[in-house]
């Protein structure tokens, strides 16, 4: 006799989670992405059953489903108050981000905007921080992480943990900043050393980098304005 298999006992990749783990938002059907909303699904039928049931009933339009109120979720064995909740929310979210402009992003052309963006971060800090700018093929940022926090003189730089984080934020280009809390702007010998040994690791990668600016106060120092990368 046929027998019903549970979410659970499908193959890893055809579970909503995993698949979206795995494979991406993108590869997830509607049904799908709503089945992770509401967990499971009753004795009938799985999560991605139910939803898919619900959202015939919007006639697989989540406009209309986003015009549904709770009651109308209520209607389905399976669904109550809290996973009713969990769908309208859901729905209200992507109703706010259609209404909002996207973000503009901040461009770094010149070693001023980089040493402009960091200066508030690192000009008045006692101790000396190593921090990271990611960007895209246009120059603009992806994301900054500070790679490590350390003394009056120095900290400890972890080159595969800068590489890492860049190809997981699918970085083009990076900058690297630091600040010397005595106020001497001059690169030291191990601020030399690290920038060619963290470039020639990125090159590896397909990955340039762009500038090392020194914060020291209120002025700065540009290893690219310099020539020196």
């Amino acid at each position: 006799m046929y027998k019903k298999l549970s979410i659970k006992e499908w193959a890893v990749e055809d579970r909503p989670r995993e698949k979206l783990l795995q494979k991406g938002t993108r590869s997830l059907s509607d049904a799908e992405l709503m089945a992770i909303l509401i967990g499971s699904g009753n004795a009938d039928e799985s999560a991605v059953e139910l939803a898919r049931r619900i959202l015939a009933a919007a006639d697989n339009n989540l406009n209309d489903l986003g015009k549904k109120e709770i009651k109308d979720f209520l209607a389905f064995k399976g669904i109550g108050e809290a996973k009713a909740v969990n769908i309208l929310a859901a729905l209200e979210l992507g109703r706010r981000r259609k209404e909002q402009a996207p973000t503009e992003k901040l461009s770094i052309t010149t070693s001023q905007d980089a040493a402009d963006y960091f200066r508030p971060l690192l000009e008045d800090l006692p101790i000396e921080e190593f921090w990271i700018l990611l960007l895209n093929r246009s120059n603009t940022i992806i994301d900054k992480f500070m790679v490590s926090q350390g003394g009056l003189t120095g900290t400890v730089i972890d080159v595969r943990i800068i590489l890492k984080t860049a190809l997981e934020k699918l970085a083009s280009a990076m900058i690297l900043c630091h600040n010397h809390p005595s106020g001497n702007t001059r690169p030291s010998e191990a601020d030399r050393n690290i920038t060619r040994k963290i470039k020639n690791a990125a090159e590896l990668m397909e990955i340039s980098v762009l500038d090392h600016i020194i914060i020291a106060h209120h002025q700065y120092f540009s290893f690219a304005d310099e020539a020196l990368l």
